[in-house]
């Protein structure tokens, strides 16, 4: 995983077939002490993410020759590299459809390139969690979680989470029988506040219940409010 250091030159790989955009993104990022590599279309941006170790990805959607989604499914099953996906503002779709794939944020086109640094350095910093941050272990039930090495295991098998989906269900875990609001969880493992028509946390424990089966159910949602882990917690020495 990646330093949390903010002072440290990011080497990012950006995959747009839009000239101007990434043109635009590399100048800015140079500006903020930051390399950026630059691919126009998927079937590369998938070659380059697999052969060079990036620190995080950013793709498009639309790209041609293999879209955003089709990439993403194929490099996370060779890499454990964030990324961010950039959408269309008015296609909802797209954004659930990237965050169910994997991905660990987006951000809707046009953006701020301000807004999108923002972004890398939040989606970095869950990535790479210095073990201070997670000292206890717990476990509930059938399900173990490592909070040192930010591994899970269902029934003895471990379960690939992101580091989004982790975050989410160590404090979901560890707040067992208390209600968290979908503002506490957005702002502590997302670090932004919710707007009103943001799916994405709810997208996140979607797909984390569907990884946790058959134990999911006991992620609930408490309607208007938030989410709740139904499970009796123990520390494991």
């Amino acid at each position: 995983m990646v330093s949390v250091d903010e002072s440290k030159s990011l080497n990012i790989l950006l995959v747009d077939d839009d000239a101007e955009l990434c043109e635009m993104m590399r100048e800015f990022l140079e500006q903020n002490g930051h390399a950026l590599d630059c691919v126009r279309n998927g079937i590369d941006g998938l070659e380059r993410a697999i052969e060079h170790r990036y620190d995080l990805v950013i793709l498009d959607v639309m790209l041609p020759g293999m879209n955003g989604f089709m990439l993403l499914a194929q490099l996370r099953r060779r890499r454990e590299v964030p990324v961010i996906m950039l959408t269309a503002r008015t296609d909802s779709h797209d954004r659930v459809q990237g965050l169910e794939a994997g991905a660990d944020d987006y951000l809707p086109k046009p953006f701020d390139p301000d807004e999108l640094l923002a972004r890398v350095r939040a989606v970095l910093r869950r990535a790479g969690k210095t073990n201070s941050d997670w000292l206890l272990h717990f476990a509930s039930d059938e399900l173990r979680i490592n909070g040192q090495t930010r591994q899970v295991w269902l029934k003895s098998e471990p379960v690939d989470l992101t580091a989004v989906e982790f975050d989410i269900l160590y404090l979901l875990v560890c707040s067992a029988g208390r209600v968290l609001t979908r503002e506490e969880l957005s702002t502590a493992t997302l670090e932004r506040s919710l707007t009103p028509f943001d799916r994405s946390l709810d997208v996140h424990i979607s797909h984390l219940r569907k990884k946790l089966e058959p134990i999911g159910r006991q992620i609930q949602t408490i309607r208007g409010v938030g989410y709740l882990f139904t499970s009796n917690r123990r520390q494991i020495p």
